[in-house]
């Protein structure tokens, strides 16, 4: 399930640099190519599960398991505060507004899962999503006016 799907973060540095409205639709689309299988596969193993809720929360153990494992020091045995505060942006401004994108009747179950787990696996991680488009008007030139 979801095999290498860690890959989705190999473009996070410069796809988070200087985000500006232009260039963030500009990632999400690419992003979405490159990357929208992984999100069609989640959704198919919810849509073919006869446990829903099981099966949004396995995807969103294998996904989270995955990329910590990819990211994890093995010296230290713990995710660099920097990295992590990058998977977490990288989580908020793609990953779930492309998992709500699939407009699949399961996305909001899965986001919900992997929001939940992300924040267990992940140390001070509690994040929050929305969806593409009300990240795409919050936008000015820069994300917020702050970037």
């Amino acid at each position: 399930m979801l095999d290498h799907v860690e890959k989705i973060f190999a473009d996070m540095k410069p796809m988070m640099k200087k985000l500006k409205k232009a260039s963030y639709k500009v990632n999400m689309e690419a992003f979405i190519e490159n990357h929208g299988h992984y999100f069609r596969e989640m959704t198919e193993y919810t849509e073919n599960a006869s446990d829903k809720e099981t099966a949004a929360k396995e995807l969103a153990v294998d996904f989270t398991d995955k990329v910590y494992d990819a990211y994890v020091s093995p010296k230290k045995g713990k995710i660099d505060s920097a990295v992590q505060t990058d998977l977490n942006f990288f989580m908020i401004y793609y990953v779930f507004p492309a998992i709500l994108l699939t407009e699949h009747d399961d996305a909001k179950l899965i986001a919900d899962h992997l929001c939940s787990r992300w924040g267990e696996k992940f140390k001070n991680s509690k994040i929050q999503y929305t969806d593409y488009d009300s990240l795409y008007v919050s936008f000015r030139e820069k994300i917020f006016g702050i970037f």
